[in-house]
């Protein structure tokens, strides 16, 4: 059945033309020992195979990055020019990077594991005539399966026998009801929420018992197709990834050539000899790359996964993940469970007298109950209680706190009823001995108890689907008006909500058994129950506040397609939810099926297929999706998006394995802070970076106008790695605890296609960089050329310039504010970590120790008091651009402004 049209032509086939087709000879007798030992070698096992990766694949795997490539050429350059102390560092970061990295894989276990330990142990089937327990595995296609409450469905079956069979599918439709089951013959195009004659490996059976025949075993079931799925998927880069290998590239190439031209140009001059050229283009190609941007963005990133961890209830698996939630622009999310509580609520009961309002959500029965707007007593208000009452009695659900948290054990709606009921009683039963019970059954629609009253009276309680009840009532009150109650309940079905009649009978003492017969003779009609599978309470506001920022969420389920509209617009998804069905977009030809993907809003009736498609459509538009769900169907999805977001409390474990983050408290409101989160993160980097390549041209410039002016060399290769190692292991780390700016939620997602540095930041890069390193070399010469200072200490106060510089620097880079604002002190950390700075410094300064190993000397307050000045120099440049900035940004505001009003 790996073809859509096979499984179609399956449901198609009567239980006798399936029977053929399957070459099972009696159903009764089911396959022989033999017959199933010679498929079972033929076939293979009933099983699902998966394939982990090796351990040593995912460690060599870290290495392939870019950033990583120019990292081992820099050491093996320094290498060869007998660098040793610069070797170390550099290959010391790039192992560092590498072990993070395969840390966070190794820590993400497989999800095909978890799918395959989803097939039951074992399975009961006819073989010989004779009803036997067979390992799962050795199931065949042609197999007769007896299924019975309690059983975990071993392979796909098509059904031939049910007995009020109904089976839980929300883990592979996303359906949150139990489905109920038949054997019949379907027709048409049928999705797989609808397949009503089939039972599908891994569901479980909830109420009644069957008999299905084995058509699909191991891959060939639809969860061996999703386990291929999950399989096939292959997850691209990250946006961050993807920037980071660009400034990579760039920052290499443009290295590379500079460095080339100068030993070109340094050649030509005749100034050095070969040895000391060779020795001043690697320190400048050592001095220009930014060894610490690999380590700086780990750490940001695994800071930001901890804070996630701690704070917002979220485990990030892979730490580029955490920034991939900055630039989501949509989300995919299932419904139930998720936007929903997958708990379902009766929200309205219509009484013959009266209307009343159900407040509060779930299984948890607390709640109010209110008429025209005015509370009521639901024990003593005419209609209700006999209602209530009867919803409760006609149930075989249990609902139990277990944990502080309320569960229920059967039916979701039979869970509603018994809310409703104790929301108004409390804890108190109605008293009663139960006589018999007419479980729900297909055919009928409706479940019915008998109970002997302890006034001696026999009542039956009934409760079903309005089409079943209402001509009940009707004939027991011919002026009992039908058509009122049908038109109600397609106004609440309309609204999304699922509509449930209930009434009650006076049966002689006599009577102790439940007939049809009885029942058709006439009921007395209680009332309808609208009930909704609620939208979880902080779920809209969550939405509302997202589309302001500029993410798109979009609703995937396995509802019923106006169930769906109706919920997407109590949730707000949209101004005007756009709904299409999985059914429909599997008719479409491929260029429509991609429009629709992108342009609805919700998608209902969806196979897990569809689900994978939609992830990728929008992925193709250029969107950074996130796919949010909790399901095994959500597996490839999950696996596909750009980040897959599983539940951590309801998700299944197939869910979280594929998924990159887990909402450990299941709310989606999460989603909204993580994004956040997200956002403030890509800042954080992207403000390094900012930070760090300037201040690391500028140590490659030094050496470049060295070189053009043909002079001695002011720094030595020491001196230039003690630059990079000061600011990677201090300054540049502030950066992790900056705190995220104002209105970070109020700004679009950035483009997919968007450079990490714009024309500004690129202007910005150079002048500051010429900044440093200018008014470094001026102040080394003008001091060397008096004779007012040696060698030695002329270098180490270019050392502490350009250091210094970066700490102001650090102040204008931090904020989109100006330095000396109420953001100076935003992040406390920043100033211990400039303290860590000044300390190292002052040991390179002073101690003798330093002054042997690194070439430096001491100074006196006059270099310092040139260095602290050149600092504030590159601030108050740096600064004054910033206003000019603002300025600017104010003034094409208050124009836009202007427009829209002479527009309007």
């Amino acid at each position: 059945m790996d073809d859509p049209a096979e499984q179609r032509r399956m449901t198609h086939l009567t239980v006798e033309q399936a029977q053929g087709q399957v070459g099972t000879p009696d159903l009764e007798a089911g396959l022989t020992s033999a017959e199933a030992a010679r498929r079972l070698v033929a076939n293979g096992p009933n099983a699902l195979e998966s394939h982990s990766t090796p351990k040593w694949v995912m460690f060599l795997r870290q290495f392939n990055n870019l950033i990583i490539y120019i990292l081992i050429g820099a050491a093996v350059m320094t290498s060869l020019m007998r660098l040793t102390t610069d070797t170390i560092i550099i290959a010391l970061v790039i192992i560092i990077n590498a072990v993070i990295g395969y840390y966070q894989e190794a820590n993400a276990s497989n999800a095909l594991e978890k799918i395959k330990k989803m097939l039951a142990a074992e399975a009961t089937v006819y073989r010989d005539g004779d009803r036997i327990d067979v390992p799962t595995a050795d199931l065949v296609v042609g197999d007769v399966v007896f299924l019975e409450a309690g059983d975990n469905v071993p392979a796909d079956l098509r059904l031939i026998e049910e007995d009020n069979l109904t089976i839980q599918e929300a883990a592979l439709t996303g359906e949150s009801n139990s489905v109920e089951k038949q054997t019949e013959a379907l027709t048409g195009n049928v999705p797989l929420a609808e397949q009503s004659n089939m039972a599908f490996a891994s569901t479980a059976v909830a109420t009644g018992s069957g008999v299905g025949l084995v058509v699909a075993t191991g891959a060939d079931t639809e969860l061996g197709k999703i386990s291929q799925s999950v399989a096939d998927v292959r997850k691209g880069q990250t946006p961050l990834m993807k920037q980071l290998d660009g400034v990579g590239s760039g920052i290499s190439k443009g290295i590379l050539v500079a460095a080339v031209g100068f030993f070109i140009l340094g050649l030509i001059g005749g100034h050095y000899t070969l040895g000391t050229l060779a020795l001043a283009i690697v320190t400048m190609i050592v001095g220009s790359l930014p060894e610490g941007l690999p380590a700086t963005t780990s750490v940001v990133l695994a800071m930001g996964v901890s804070r996630m961890a701690k704070h917002e209830h979220t485990i990030v698996k892979t730490l580029p993940s955490a920034e991939t939630l900055g630039s989501v622009d949509v989300i995919a999310t299932d419904k139930t469970g998720t936007l929903t509580k997958n708990e379902m609520t009766i929200t309205t009961i219509v009484t013959p007298s009266a209307t009343f309002d159900v407040s509060g959500t779930g299984y948890t029965p607390t709640g109010e109950f209110s008429q025209a707007g005015q509370v009521v007593d639901p024990t003593s208000t005419d209609g209700l209680p006999a209602l209530l009452i009867a919803g409760f009695e006609a149930n075989d659900t249990t609902l139990a706190e277990i944990d502080g948290q309320y569960e229920i054990n059967g039916e979701p709606t039979d869970g509603a009823f018994l809310t409703a009921y104790h929301k108004a009683y409390g804890e108190q039963e109605p008293a009663g001995e139960e006589l018999d019970l007419l479980p729900f059954d297909s055919d009928y629609r409706y479940m019915a108890k008998l109970l002997a009253l302890p006034d001696g009276s026999h009542k039956l309680y009934i409760k079903g689907s309005p089409d079943k009840l209402l001509p009940m009532a009707q004939a027991g009150d011919p002026t009992f008006d039908a058509d009122h109650y049908l038109q109600l309940t397609s106004q609440f079905s309309q609204q999304g909500q699922r509509v449930i009649a209930v009434g009650e009978k006076d049966c002689p003492t006599d009577m102790t058994e439940i007939t049809p017969d009885c029942l058709d003779s006439g009921i007395t009609f209680l009332g309808l129950a609208a009930i909704i599978d609620p939208p979880r309470e902080d779920v809209i506001a969550s939405i509302r506040s997202m589309r302001h920022a500029g993410v798109k969420v979009k609703m995937i389920t396995g509802d019923h397609p106006e169930t769906a509209a109706a919920i997407a617009g109590k949730l707000g998804l949209a101004d005007s939810p756009r709904v299409v069905t999985g059914t429909e977009l599997d008719e479409m030809d491929d260029d429509a099926r991609a429009k629709a993907m992108v342009q609805a809003d919700v998608f209902a009736r969806t196979t897990p297929k569809n689900k994978l498609e939609i992830v990728t459509a929008l992925q193709k538009a250029g969107n950074i999706t996130a796919m949010v769900g909790d399901g095994v169907n959500d597996a490839p999805a999950l696996k596909k998006a750009d980040i897959g977001v599983a539940m951590g409390m309801a998700g299944t474990d197939v869910a979280k394995d594929a998924a990159d983050m887990i909402l450990t408290d299941d709310k989606f409101t999460t989603m909204e802070r993580a994004i956040a989160q997200g956002r403030r993160i890509y800042d954080n980097i992207k403000k390094s970076i900012l930070f760090l390549l300037p201040t690391s041209f500028a140590e490659g410039l030094v050496i470049a106008f060295t070189i053009l002016t043909m002079d001695d060399m002011p720094l030595n290769a020491p001196q230039m790695l003690w630059i990079n190692m000061v600011s990677a292991i201090t300054i540049q780390f502030a950066f992790i605890f900056e705190p995220a700016e104002g209105g970070i939620m109020d700004r679009p997602p950035r483009p997919n296609n968007a450079p990490m540095m714009n024309k500004h930041d690129v202007f910005q890069l150079i002048y500051v960089a010429i900044l440093i390193s200018g008014i470094g070399l001026l102040a080394h010469d003008y001091l060397l050329s008096r004779g007012l200072v040696d060698t030695a200490t002329a270098s180490t106060m270019m050392v502490n310039i350009i250091i210094i510089g970066k700490v102001f620097y650090l102040f204008n880079i931090r904020t989109k504010a100006l330095a000396f604002s109420k953001q100076f002190f935003s992040n406390p950390m920043a100033f211990v970590i400039i303290g860590i700075m000044i300390v190292l410094q002052l040991i390179l300064t002073y101690v003798p120790f330093m002054h042997h190993v690194m070439g430096t000397a001491n100074m006196s307050w006059r270099e310092w008091g040139i260095s602290i000045a050149a600092g504030f120099i590159v601030l108050v440049v740096t600064e004054i651009d910033k206003l000019i900035r603002m300025s600017l940004h104010h003034r094409a505001g208050r124009d836009k402004m202007s427009t829209t009003k002479a527009k309007a």
